[in-house]
């Protein structure tokens, strides 16, 4: 017979956080074996539960939640949020203005397939967040990747980014905090996307999830609150802040220079009417999480449990000889650096693969993160201390057995 072929768009779309690897641990956990898993911030998993403010309230309602609602979402939760957009300094931001989704996730797509014709490029962070990069793919548009500076605390190469800009070029993706390094960007260096934005009349994709996940007293500034003639599409939603990965409630924010954007937002006012609409009983998390105690602020307090973890797996981490990592100011995740010349990788797909069938330890490579060599990985530091310690533990002794087998 005819074999049946996935279609050619998926071509250049992966996703590695959920890659070959998942599925040789999969296969190993059928086996019996157990398997830490430090490839996905899935927070529900490691004890970290939503607020009960938010589950009860999502009960209360779940009679009220059968029908379809208003396919940009119910009233009241957009109302939270265009209320929170005022507490973030987002000026001019209206009802009609956010969309809610099936977590950011939907929306960051539906955002792509809104505004891109094939040959259409997108800036994108190297690395990134790898759905952006897949979104812009599956759009049929261009991913181009602007570096970020690691000896800069993972901040974007301004020059790298104009040089990358072409007549093609539409919009410029941000990823603050960011997702894999934990970076957390200035208000000086968002000043200078906008003006490049500005010069060359580019939309901004605010990636904004970790916004509320800071540490060592750091502040969030949101790009979309530094200038009104740009338009700005920030988005944002209660997977991480609000530990609701799977209620799936999200948020899309359009604000800035609207005016010259009536045929996109009609565009995205379509695709929100084709898929009917978000989730129900997860729009009714938002006004609760939104207006409720910010209990995040607990976890990332001097002595918070996520603050002891991030401390605890930068110091196991960078005690390991060859390897060197960014402190993260924010989020969830640290992007360590291993020496080439004492860990000649090729191939850090194999090499992770290698340290989960010796060690039961799942990372994701840093190429999964499109990140251009393969020397980095990432690994998520949600675990409690003494099974994170555990799996640096494992990690440590991985890498010494790495060491002595290429040693020169």
């Amino acid at each position: 017979m005819r074999p049946i072929l996935k279609s050619n768009k998926l071509d250049d779309v992966c996703y590695e956080i959920r890659g070959p690897a998942l599925q040789i641990a999969r296969q190993m956990e059928e086996d019996g074996h157990k398997i830490i898993k430090l490839n996905i911030g899935n927070l529900a998993v490691f004890g970290f539960d939503p607020p009960d403010e938010i589950v009860q309230d999502m009960i209360r309602n779940m009679q009220s939640s059968a029908g379809y609602t208003d396919s940009k979402g119910m009233f009241a939760p957009r109302k939270a949020v265009m209320h929170y957009t005022q507490e973030k300094n987002i000026r001019g931001v209206g009802i009609d203005d956010i969309y809610l989704g099936n977590g950011a996730s939907e929306l960051i797509v539906m955002g792509m397939q809104g505004l891109l014709n094939s040959g259409d490029e997108v800036l994108v962070p190297m690395p990134d967040y790898p759905l952006w990069t897949a979104a812009v793919s599956l759009a049929g548009g261009n991913p181009v990747h602007y570096m970020c500076d690691e000896q800069a605390g993972w901040l974007p190469d301004i020059d790298d980014m104009r040089r990358k800009i072409t007549p093609n070029t539409r919009a410029i993706v941000v990823i603050n905090p960011n997702n894999p390094t934990g970076a957390l960007y200035s208000r000086d260096v968002l000043l200078e996307i906008v003006e490049l934005a500005r010069q060359h009349q580019l939309i901004v994709y605010a990636d904004e999830i970790y916004d509320k996940t800071l540490y060592d007293g750091e502040t969030h500034t949101s790009i979309a609150s530094l200038a009104d003639d740009v338009l700005f599409v920030t988005l944002n939603g209660l997977s991480k802040n609000y530990r609701s990965c799977g209620y799936r409630a999200g948020w899309m924010v359009l604000s800035g220079e609207k005016r010259h954007a009536k045929d996109y937002i009609e565009g995205l006012n379509m695709l929100a009417s084709m898929r009917l609409c978000a989730n129900a009983p997860g729009q009714y998390a938002i006004q609760t999480a939104l207006g409720g105690y910010q209990s995040i602020a607990d976890l990332v307090a001097p002595g918070g449990r996520l603050t002891r973890q991030r401390d605890l797996a930068h110091q196991l981490l960078t005690d390991i000889p060859g390897v060197t990592c960014v402190k993260p100011k924010a989020a969830l995740y640290m992007f360590p650096r291993l020496d080439p010349k004492i860990y000649p990788i090729a191939d850090d797909q194999q090499f992770i693969c290698e340290l989960l069938s010796e060690e039961k330890v799942l990372l994701v490579q840093g190429t999964g993160f499109n990140w251009k060599t393969p020397d980095h990985f990432r690994l998520v530091f949600l675990p409690n201390s003494d099974d994170l310690t555990d799996a640096c533990g494992r990690i440590a002794r991985f890498l010494d057995g790495y060491r002595r087998r290429h040693a020169r």
